[in-house]
């Protein structure tokens, strides 16, 4: 086996943030957000083909999105694309991803990409991951990237890390879910907190070892699979495999725990695109500070997201930090930083139908 590395590409979520332009049947990987042309996913597997060979792609979905994957990605083989019968989180996911790998080349070192974020600088993103990919050859290591902050963002969990100069990968010391803005601000001010990006670079053998130490139910599960792997077998031991796991974050099952942690600080112009608030951080605004994707009418209206046919006239007055989204079915109107209120909106809205979300 060469050593290249191995892709693994996460695109089974559902993007429930980014709602109504987001919807389960077709989630906002699969969508051309940002007016390239390309969907997330493809932009993502852009990103990566001049890291890696293609054969050494790994995209991993939600069973309801695999022709959404074969239709956007058609110079993959079939069995590059492994399918989750259930939604059971990140462990899961990138369990069944390494295990998979390992069974076929026992020396492969992984990168894992959720298929939904924003990268800039590419160029500085490719080195980025050179770098990682480097430092995980040490035996047990799990390399995360860590975005260098430039604000104090509530919407992002960040990691604190352990000055060693003389090295870019810095062990990392602790894991911090979304703060509130009082925090946050001093986790900038700090100096030695980065974003939690959600990608990371490791030897599969060394996120087995990890998975066998901390989850060590997890890793008999998928243990057993390799008697099945690469075989017309496989997807109905995964069907059974599933149905076992527990719905956990890889952050929370591995990376919270285990003492081989690092981290890389990373600026490549990155987003996770997560939230309409995230959208408006990187979209060109007007002199109002407004980002408009509509045939549009405004009046004392600034700070605002309107996105909405061009075949529609949307006339707004009055109206500071709000989202206005017009999608098929549905009008969104809501403040433009209300991301927590997401889940309460698209679980009203399904009380109201399924065609709604």
């Amino acid at each position: 086996m060469n050593g290249r590395p191995y892709i693994v590409i996460m695109a089974g979520g559902i993007g429930t943030r980014i709602w109504p332009h987001s919807r389960r049947r077709r989630p906002k990987q699969f969508l051309d957000i940002l007016g390239t042309g390309r969907s997330l996913l493809q932009m993502t597997y852009d990103r990566f083909i001049e890291i890696a060979d293609r054969d050494r792609f790994v995209i991993i979905t939600y069973k309801k999105y695999l022709h959404l994957v074969k239709e956007q990605l058609p110079e993959l083989n079939e069995d590059q694309i492994l399918v989750e019968p259930l939604r059971k989180n990140t462990a899961a996911c990138i369990a069944y991803a390494s295990y998979k790998i390992h069974s076929i080349d026992p020396h492969a070192t992984l990168v894992v990409s959720p298929a939904d974020h924003l990268v800039l600088q590419e160029g500085k993103f490719a080195k980025t991951i050179t770098q990682a990919i480097a430092a995980a050859q040490t035996p047990k290591r799990l390399i995360t990237l860590g975005i260098t902050p430039n604000r104090p963002e509530t919407g992002y969990g960040y990691i604190q890390y352990l000055d060693n100069p003389g090295s870019s990968v810095k062990k990392v010391k602790t894991f911090t879910e979304k703060p509130n803005l009082k925090l946050a601000k001093t986790f900038l001010d700090s100096g030695d907190f980065v974003w939690n990006s959600g990608m990371f670079v490791w030897k599969t053998s060394s996120i087995i070892h990890a998975f066998e130490k901390y989850m060590p139910d997890l890793a008999e599960v998928f243990d057993e699979g390799l008697a099945f792997f690469g075989s017309e077998s496989e997807g109905a031991f995964i069907s059974r495999a599933y149905t076992q796991l527990k719905s956990i974050s890889i952050d929370y099952g591995i990376m919270e725990k285990s003492n081989h942690v690092y981290v890389l600080p990373s600026d490549f112009g990155w987003s996770d695109l997560g939230s309409w608030n995230s959208l408006y951080e990187i979209a060109k605004k007007d002199g109002s500070k407004n980002v408009v994707e509509a045939n549009v009418m405004l009046y004392e209206t600034e700070n605002c997201y309107i996105k909405a046919s061009p075949d529609k006239l949307v006339v707004i007055q009055g109206l500071d930090n709000y989202l206005v989204s017009d999608n098929g079915n549905v009008l969104l109107i809501c403040k433009l930083d209300a991301e927590k209120k997401f889940r309460e909106f698209v679980s009203s809205a399904r009380k109201k139908g399924e065609e709604f979300i």
